[in-house]
């Protein structure tokens, strides 16, 4: 792959996988600190092919689409629109999605059409920021 959106660093653990396996990554996180704190471990560790910014990750990291995977570790309560479009012609994107149940969802984007299918039941903490101000739980 050539080019990861990893929404949620936290640590930049997940980051730093996802750094084997794709070219470029962009991690984003909302909370400010952990944002530094991984930007700042991932370069100590050497990896050279990941960016990492505070930001709200719901809207994603525009500037930088298209994306091949977006990889997200906290659960809206539907898919935000900003990812989709984020996405790559042939590109995937797994997301959990819901509030107290979750489903994590595998996304493709195949012919310009949204392909959706659940994977499993999962528990990750919500999304906050835009995502708490968007529609209500609608299962996607």
């Amino acid at each position: 792959m050539e080019k990861v959106l990893e929404v949620g660093t936290g640590s930049g653990y997940q980051a730093a996988i996802l750094a084997e396996l794709a070219k470029e990554v962009y991690a984003i996180e909302i909370v400010p600190s952990l944002a530094e704190s991984a930007r700042v471990r991932l370069l100590d560790l050497g990896y050279q092919n990941i960016r990492v910014k505070a930001g709200d990750g719901y809207q994603g990291w525009p500037e930088a689409a298209p994306f091949e995977g977006i990889m997200v570790t906290a659960a809206p309560n539907h898919v935000p629109e900003a990812l989709l479009r984020q996405l790559k012609e042939g590109g995937r994107m797994v997301i959990p999605v819901g509030t107290s149940f979750q489903k994590l969802k595998k996304i493709v984007k195949l012919g310009g059409k949204i392909e959706i299918s659940d994977v499993l039941p999962v528990r990750f903490v919500p999304m906050t920021g835009e995502a708490i101000r968007q529609k209500p739980d609608s299962g996607e």
